[in-house]
């Protein structure tokens, strides 16, 4: 039986082998295609909401001031003015006095996420059209804003967003993290766009007031923990697509201890969960070592069951660096993408932990188990719980929308 056990483990792990190789391609794929140039250039405003001083959150912040976009504003927003950022924000206003950058300061509670909260009190200070949603951790290259409104351009496309990788800051809690996000989570969100999913992915979103105004605005959003989720159904009810813009940005992962990175990723896994219990629950097979390590300990550690353990991790380790060798590319091929120290990010970023793929593979699969706990979640340091949003109808359209945008149209 035990025999039978580690060939069915043995299997699994094969398949997960064969899915990381073939997603690797997929991703090389989509970081090679020719970006689309925007046929307009309209004035955006990006929604930056911060909360405190985070690593390297005076580069992230920094990227987005280099943008090479004619007219762009950009709105922080903090709750409190004793918010480490504030200082950041003044640094960075004091160093490109030709950006267009606004802080609002308001601790004004809306809802239950804070984050949003946060939104609602920067919103009225936007003075453009498009809206860009970012989190502060984004580092962007500089075509970042021309990619967006390219993607915004597309027909039927009401929202945009992002695929992103994760930058480590720190020594193992920060790589294994940043190991899931770009050997996990992107290879799988390329996947699941070339399986027909629309999915809207929270580190960038971009969309037009007027679709924002017609899904009942950010308020539609401040009680859920997952936000661009909500975000996404309600574009996709009023008859609209969700695109994918032609960049990859970068996250900051900060985590300092495992303890961290654990109630960080169970957050993530635990709103997954309540949101696609069925794919989140065949999604274990994504993690072949772990699968192929079940194995050797089913078989006793016989000769094969290592031989499977050591050629699964070959194949895995080359997937990985397929994805790391198309990502390098394609932010070494952006034109001006070398910022003060983007040389040091992008070696940090795309660089293979291969020894840590099968700690990364077993961390994962015991996050997913624990997810299955409860979900009740950690949001820096507020207590979540991990709803499931009720289906949102398509509403008549308002006509004062249309009208607001006459206005606008004569004003310009």
């Amino acid at each position: 039986m035990m025999t039978v056990l580690a060939g069915v483990a043995a299997v699994l792990g094969g398949v997960g082998v064969a899915e990381a190789l073939v997603v690797s391609r997929l991703v090389a794929g989509f970081a090679h295609r020719r970006p689309a140039e925007p046929s307009a250039r309209p004035p955006v405003t990006v929604l930056k909401p911060l909360h405190g001083d985070e690593p390297l959150l005076e580069e992230a912040l920094e990227t987005l001031c280099r943008q090479d976009y004619p007219e762009f504003q950009i709105v922080f927003g903090v709750r409190e003015a004793s918010d480490p950022a504030v200082v950041i924000v003044r640094r960075l206003q004091a160093r490109f006095p030709g950006v267009d950058i606004a802080l609002v300061v308001d601790s004004t509670l809306h809802g239950r996420n804070h984050k949003v909260s946060n939104l609602i009190n920067m919103l009225p200070a936007a003075r453009h059209d498009v809206l860009v949603i970012a989190d502060a951790d984004v580092h962007a290259r500089p075509d970042y804003l021309d990619r967006l409104v390219a993607a915004l351009e597309g027909p039927g496309v009401g929202l945009v967003t992002t695929l992103y990788a994760g930058l480590p800051v720190g020594a193992l809690p920060a790589r294994l993290g940043a190991a899931h996000i770009t050997y996990g989570f992107l290879p799988s969100a390329v996947l699941s766009r070339r399986l027909g999913r629309q999915d809207c992915l929270g580190a960038t979103m971009g969309l037009r007031r007027d679709d924002l105004d017609r899904i009942g605005g950010l308020r539609a959003l401040v009680d859920h923990l997952a936000d661009d989720n909500v975000l996404g159904q309600r574009i996709a009810a009023l008859g609209l697509r969700i695109a994918l813009a032609d960049t990859v940005v970068l996250t900051t992962v900060p985590e300092a201890s495992v303890g961290a990175l654990f109630r960080h990723e169970l957050r993530w896994a635990r709103t997954i969960r309540a949101l696609e219990p069925v794919g989140f629950a065949a999604s274990v097979v994504q993690y072949p070592l772990a699968w192929a390590l079940l194995t050797v300990l089913l078989a006793g550690g016989a000769l094969w069951s290592i031989g499977v353990f050591c050629i699964a991790w070959v194949l895995r380790a080359a997937a990985a660096l397929v994805v790391d060798g198309a990502l390098t590319r394609a932010w070494s091929d952006a034109s001006g993408s070398r910022g003060r120290d983007s040389i040091d990010v992008v070696a940090l970023a795309f660089c293979c932990p291969v020894w840590l793929l099968p700690l990364r593979d077993v961390f994962s699969v015991a996050v997913m188990l624990a997810s299955y706990g409860g979900r009740q979640v950690d949001w820096r340091g507020h207590g979540l719980h991990a709803d499931t949003p009720p289906p949102f109808t398509r509403q008549a359209a308002d006509p004062s929308l249309a009208l607001r945008r006459i206005e606008r149209t004569n004003a310009q």
